[in-house]
Protein backbone atom coordinates (compact mmCIF):
# COMPACT_ATOMS: atom_id res chain seq x y z
CA UNK A 1 0.00 0.00 0.00
CA UNK A 2 1.28 3.47 -0.84
CA UNK A 3 1.61 6.17 1.81
CA UNK A 4 -1.35 8.03 0.26
CA UNK A 5 -3.54 4.92 0.47
CA UNK A 6 -2.45 4.41 4.09
CA UNK A 7 -3.48 7.97 4.92
CA UNK A 8 -6.77 7.55 3.04
CA UNK A 9 -8.06 5.15 5.70
CA UNK A 10 -7.50 7.57 8.57
CA UNK A 11 -11.07 9.00 8.46
CA UNK A 12 -12.40 5.46 8.98
CA UNK A 13 -10.20 5.05 12.05
CA UNK A 14 -11.37 8.45 13.28
CA UNK A 15 -15.00 7.37 12.92
CA UNK A 16 -14.40 4.10 14.78
CA UNK A 17 -12.51 5.78 17.64
CA UNK A 18 -15.34 8.26 18.13
CA UNK A 19 -17.29 5.42 19.72
CA UNK A 20 -14.72 2.69 20.44
CA UNK A 21 -11.37 2.55 22.22
CA UNK A 22 -8.61 1.21 19.96
CA UNK A 23 -4.91 1.09 20.83
CA UNK A 24 -2.34 2.68 18.54
CA UNK A 25 -1.33 -0.77 17.35
CA UNK A 26 -4.96 -1.68 16.56
CA UNK A 27 -5.41 1.56 14.66
CA UNK A 28 -2.27 0.80 12.66
CA UNK A 29 -3.67 -2.66 11.86
CA UNK A 30 -6.71 -1.01 10.28
CA UNK A 31 -4.55 1.46 8.37
CA UNK A 32 -2.49 -1.47 7.06
CA UNK A 33 -5.51 -3.15 5.45
CA UNK A 34 -5.03 -3.86 1.73
CA UNK A 35 -7.17 -1.61 -0.42
CA UNK A 36 -7.85 -0.31 -3.90
CA UNK A 37 -8.84 3.30 -4.59
CA UNK A 38 -11.62 3.95 -7.10
CA UNK A 39 -12.78 7.30 -8.49
CA UNK A 40 -16.52 7.62 -9.19
CA UNK A 41 -18.51 10.06 -11.30
CA UNK A 42 -21.71 11.77 -10.08
CA UNK A 43 -24.71 9.40 -10.20
CA UNK A 44 -22.47 6.37 -10.80
CA UNK A 45 -23.72 3.13 -9.23
CA UNK A 46 -20.94 0.98 -7.79
CA UNK A 47 -22.91 -1.77 -6.05
CA UNK A 48 -26.09 -3.25 -7.49
CA UNK A 49 -29.05 -4.84 -5.74
CA UNK A 50 -28.51 -8.60 -5.61
CA UNK A 51 -24.82 -8.29 -6.46
CA UNK A 52 -22.37 -10.56 -4.63
CA UNK A 53 -19.43 -8.53 -3.34
CA UNK A 54 -16.02 -9.67 -2.11
CA UNK A 55 -15.11 -6.30 -0.62
CA UNK A 56 -16.48 -3.47 1.53
CA UNK A 57 -16.34 0.12 0.32
CA UNK A 58 -15.06 3.02 2.40
CA UNK A 59 -15.95 6.59 1.42
CA UNK A 60 -12.72 8.60 1.37
CA UNK A 61 -14.21 11.66 -0.29
CA UNK A 62 -17.60 12.78 -1.57
CA UNK A 63 -21.13 11.63 -0.81
CA UNK A 64 -22.68 8.20 -1.34
CA UNK A 65 -26.35 7.23 -1.25
CA UNK A 66 -27.75 3.83 -0.37
CA UNK A 67 -30.93 3.12 -2.30
CA UNK A 68 -33.56 0.57 -3.12
CA UNK A 69 -36.20 0.72 -5.83
CA UNK A 70 -39.65 -0.58 -6.67
CA UNK A 71 -40.75 -2.60 -9.67
CA UNK A 72 -41.15 0.57 -11.76
CA UNK A 73 -37.56 1.56 -11.06
CA UNK A 74 -38.43 4.45 -8.71
CA UNK A 75 -35.57 4.94 -6.27
CA UNK A 76 -35.67 5.64 -2.55
CA UNK A 77 -32.42 6.77 -0.93
CA UNK A 78 -32.34 5.12 2.50
CA UNK A 79 -29.03 6.48 3.81
CA UNK A 80 -26.34 9.04 3.09
CA UNK A 81 -22.68 8.18 3.66
CA UNK A 82 -19.95 10.78 4.03
CA UNK A 83 -16.16 10.68 4.19
CA UNK A 84 -15.14 8.25 6.93
CA UNK A 85 -18.16 5.94 6.48
CA UNK A 86 -18.04 2.34 5.31
CA UNK A 87 -21.58 1.95 3.91
CA UNK A 88 -21.46 -1.82 3.45
CA UNK A 89 -19.32 -2.99 6.36
CA UNK A 90 -22.14 -5.46 7.06
CA UNK A 91 -21.40 -7.10 3.70
CA UNK A 92 -18.47 -8.87 5.37
CA UNK A 93 -21.05 -11.28 6.82
CA UNK A 94 -23.81 -10.71 4.24
CA UNK A 95 -22.08 -10.37 0.84
CA UNK A 96 -25.24 -10.38 -1.29
CA UNK A 97 -26.40 -6.77 -1.55
CA UNK A 98 -30.03 -6.11 -0.62
CA UNK A 99 -29.65 -2.43 -1.52
CA UNK A 100 -27.44 -0.51 -3.92
CA UNK A 101 -24.81 2.21 -3.58
CA UNK A 102 -24.39 5.27 -5.77
CA UNK A 103 -21.99 8.22 -5.78
CA UNK A 104 -24.19 11.32 -5.55
CA UNK A 105 -21.29 13.56 -6.58
CA UNK A 106 -17.69 13.00 -7.67
CA UNK A 107 -16.44 10.62 -4.98
CA UNK A 108 -13.46 8.51 -3.98
CA UNK A 109 -14.17 5.03 -2.65
CA UNK A 110 -11.63 2.63 -1.18
CA UNK A 111 -12.40 -1.07 -1.61
CA UNK A 112 -11.16 -3.42 1.12
CA UNK A 113 -11.35 -7.22 0.69
CA UNK A 114 -13.80 -9.05 2.93
CA UNK A 115 -11.12 -11.65 3.60
CA UNK A 116 -8.80 -9.03 5.10
CA UNK A 117 -11.56 -7.52 7.25
CA UNK A 118 -12.64 -10.96 8.50
CA UNK A 119 -9.06 -11.98 9.32
CA UNK A 120 -8.41 -8.77 11.24
CA UNK A 121 -11.68 -9.01 13.19
CA UNK A 122 -10.92 -12.63 14.10
CA UNK A 123 -7.44 -11.72 15.27
CA UNK A 124 -8.34 -8.54 17.18
CA UNK A 125 -11.59 -8.71 19.23
CA UNK A 126 -11.53 -4.98 20.00
CA UNK A 127 -11.51 -4.20 16.28
CA UNK A 128 -14.38 -6.66 15.71
CA UNK A 129 -16.28 -4.86 18.48
CA UNK A 130 -15.61 -1.49 16.84
CA UNK A 131 -16.89 -2.81 13.49
CA UNK A 132 -19.99 -4.18 15.20
CA UNK A 133 -20.72 -0.91 16.99
CA UNK A 134 -20.24 1.04 13.78
CA UNK A 135 -22.82 -1.12 11.99
CA UNK A 136 -25.25 -0.64 14.90
CA UNK A 137 -25.00 3.15 14.57
CA UNK A 138 -25.84 2.88 10.86
CA UNK A 139 -28.91 0.83 11.83
CA UNK A 140 -29.96 3.49 14.35
CA UNK A 141 -29.69 6.20 11.69
CA UNK A 142 -31.78 4.06 9.33
CA UNK A 143 -34.48 3.74 12.01
CA UNK A 144 -34.69 7.52 12.25
CA UNK A 145 -34.97 7.78 8.47
CA UNK A 146 -37.97 5.42 8.59
CA UNK A 147 -39.65 7.70 11.12
CA UNK A 148 -38.71 10.72 9.02
CA UNK A 149 -40.41 9.44 5.89
CA UNK A 150 -43.32 7.77 7.67
CA UNK A 151 -44.33 10.22 10.38
CA UNK A 152 -43.04 13.73 9.55
CA UNK A 153 -44.38 16.26 7.08
CA UNK A 154 -42.29 17.62 4.22
CA UNK A 155 -40.91 20.60 6.13
CA UNK A 156 -39.91 18.45 9.10
CA UNK A 157 -38.31 15.80 6.88
CA UNK A 158 -35.96 18.22 5.19
CA UNK A 159 -35.23 20.09 8.43
CA UNK A 160 -34.34 16.80 10.11
CA UNK A 161 -32.05 15.84 7.23
CA UNK A 162 -30.24 19.19 7.39
CA UNK A 163 -29.77 18.91 11.16
CA UNK A 164 -28.50 15.33 10.96
CA UNK A 165 -25.95 16.09 8.28
CA UNK A 166 -24.67 19.16 10.15
CA UNK A 167 -24.00 16.93 13.16
CA UNK A 168 -22.42 14.15 11.13
CA UNK A 169 -20.14 16.66 9.39
CA UNK A 170 -19.33 18.06 12.87
CA UNK A 171 -20.10 21.62 11.84
CA UNK A 172 -19.67 24.30 14.49
CA UNK A 173 -21.55 27.63 14.24
CA UNK A 174 -19.64 30.69 13.09
CA UNK A 175 -21.15 34.02 14.14
CA UNK A 176 -24.36 32.11 14.90
CA UNK A 177 -24.54 30.60 11.40
CA UNK A 178 -24.33 26.86 10.66
CA UNK A 179 -23.13 26.38 7.09
CA UNK A 180 -21.80 23.38 5.19
CA UNK A 181 -21.69 21.74 1.78
CA UNK A 182 -24.16 18.97 0.98
CA UNK A 183 -23.46 18.03 -2.67
CA UNK A 184 -26.95 16.84 -3.57
CA UNK A 185 -29.47 17.91 -6.18
CA UNK A 186 -33.07 18.64 -5.30
CA UNK A 187 -34.03 15.46 -7.15
CA UNK A 188 -31.69 13.42 -4.93
CA UNK A 189 -33.09 15.16 -1.88
CA UNK A 190 -36.55 14.15 -3.05
CA UNK A 191 -35.42 10.51 -3.26
CA UNK A 192 -34.03 10.77 0.29
CA UNK A 193 -37.19 12.26 1.81
CA UNK A 194 -39.94 10.46 -0.11
CA UNK A 195 -41.08 13.65 -1.83
CA UNK A 196 -41.27 14.88 -5.40
CA UNK A 197 -38.69 17.40 -6.68
CA UNK A 198 -41.50 19.97 -6.98
CA UNK A 199 -42.48 19.41 -3.34
CA UNK A 200 -38.84 19.70 -2.25
CA UNK A 201 -38.51 23.01 -4.08
CA UNK A 202 -41.67 24.36 -2.45
CA UNK A 203 -40.53 23.21 0.99
CA UNK A 204 -37.09 24.79 0.59
CA UNK A 205 -38.81 28.09 -0.12
CA UNK A 206 -40.78 27.69 3.13
CA UNK A 207 -37.58 26.97 5.09
CA UNK A 208 -35.92 30.03 3.60
CA UNK A 209 -38.47 32.11 5.53
CA UNK A 210 -36.71 31.10 8.77
CA UNK A 211 -33.26 31.67 7.30
CA UNK A 212 -32.44 28.11 6.18
CA UNK A 213 -31.29 28.00 2.58
CA UNK A 214 -30.01 25.34 0.17
CA UNK A 215 -28.36 26.73 -2.94
CA UNK A 216 -25.95 24.96 -5.27
CA UNK A 217 -25.15 22.28 -2.72
CA UNK A 218 -24.55 24.73 0.14
CA UNK A 219 -26.71 24.77 3.27
CA UNK A 220 -26.88 27.86 5.45
CA UNK A 221 -28.85 27.82 8.72
CA UNK A 222 -29.42 31.11 10.55
CA UNK A 223 -31.62 29.80 13.38
CA UNK A 224 -30.40 26.37 14.46
CA UNK A 225 -32.78 26.00 17.41
CA UNK A 226 -35.84 26.71 15.28
CA UNK A 227 -34.72 24.22 12.63
CA UNK A 228 -34.16 21.57 15.33
CA UNK A 229 -37.70 22.17 16.59
CA UNK A 230 -39.21 21.99 13.10
CA UNK A 231 -37.30 18.80 12.34
CA UNK A 232 -38.16 17.13 15.67
CA UNK A 233 -34.42 16.46 15.84
CA UNK A 234 -32.72 14.72 18.78
CA UNK A 235 -29.10 13.92 17.99
CA UNK A 236 -28.86 11.14 20.60
CA UNK A 237 -29.34 8.41 17.96
CA UNK A 238 -26.06 9.42 16.32
CA UNK A 239 -24.23 8.04 19.38
CA UNK A 240 -21.59 10.74 19.28
CA UNK A 241 -20.81 10.30 22.98
CA UNK A 242 -21.95 6.84 24.14
CA UNK A 243 -21.65 5.87 27.78
CA UNK A 244 -20.32 8.44 30.28
CA UNK A 245 -19.06 10.83 27.64
CA UNK A 246 -16.36 8.53 26.24
CA UNK A 247 -15.91 5.66 23.76
CA UNK A 248 -16.51 2.07 24.81
CA UNK A 249 -14.42 -1.09 24.92
CA UNK A 250 -15.67 -4.46 26.09
CA UNK A 251 -12.96 -6.67 24.55
CA UNK A 252 -9.83 -7.23 26.62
Amino acid sequence: MSLSEYSTLRPFVARLTTRSILSSAEQDDILDLPCRVTQLRPNEDFLGIGEHSDHASFVAHGLVGRFDQNGRGDRQITALHISGDMPDLHSVVQPKATSALQALCSSTVVKIPHSALRALAAKKPAIAEAFWRDSVVDAMILAQWVVNVGRRDAKSRIAHLFCEMACRYKIEPEDGIVAYDLPMTQAQMADATGLTPVHVNRTLRQLSEIGTTFRRGRIRIKDWDTLVEIGDFDRTYLQEEPGPGRPLRLAS
